[in-house]
């Protein structure tokens, strides 16, 4: 599901299945054609960086920093909670960090899912730990390798 307004995309799901159906006037915006052509890419491992507009006027001005960070983590690549608040100038601020990664309304365009936890482990992702590993997974194969899929 992804929403865009005159300045920008605002939202991007990724869903499991497809919706019910409804064909929205919203899907001939040309930011929301856009952003169908650049995830496709992403899936094809044709795209590392994207250039969609983002509208995040409705955000805090914190939940702006912490994204900004995200979208600066590089494809393949992850960063924990704490480095993140680090960068922020406030280790402190890992738990708040975590709650704006949380609430990042556009998945896989603000990497959220390129957040793990100090000790490497992964931690929760909105669209579910498996789509997490997946998507990690996507962006890096030989890091990501599940135990017991060697043999």
């Amino acid at each position: 599901m992804a929403e865009a307004s005159e300045n920008g995309l605002t939202t991007l799901h990724i869903m499991k299945t497809k919706p019910a159906t409804r064909e929205h006037t919203t899907t001939r915006h040309p930011i929301l054609i856009d952003t169908r052509k650049q995830v496709m890419e992403y899936f094809d491992l044709k795209r590392k960086v994207f250039d969609i507009p983002l509208d995040w006027s409705a955000a805090t001005e914190f939940y702006k920093s912490v994204w900004t960070i995200l979208i600066s983590i590089p494809l393949g690549k992850t960063r924990s909670y704490g480095e993140i608040a680090r960068e922020l100038g406030d280790i402190n601020k890992s738990r708040a960090v975590g709650l704006a990664n949380g609430r990042n309304p556009i998945a896989i365009i603000v990497p959220c899912h390129r957040v793990i936890g100090s000790d490497g482990s992964l931690t929760g992702y909105a669209g579910g730990m498996e789509m997490k590993y997946k998507l990690l997974k996507l962006e890096n194969p030989g890091h990501w390798v599940q135990q017991g899929n060697l043999f």
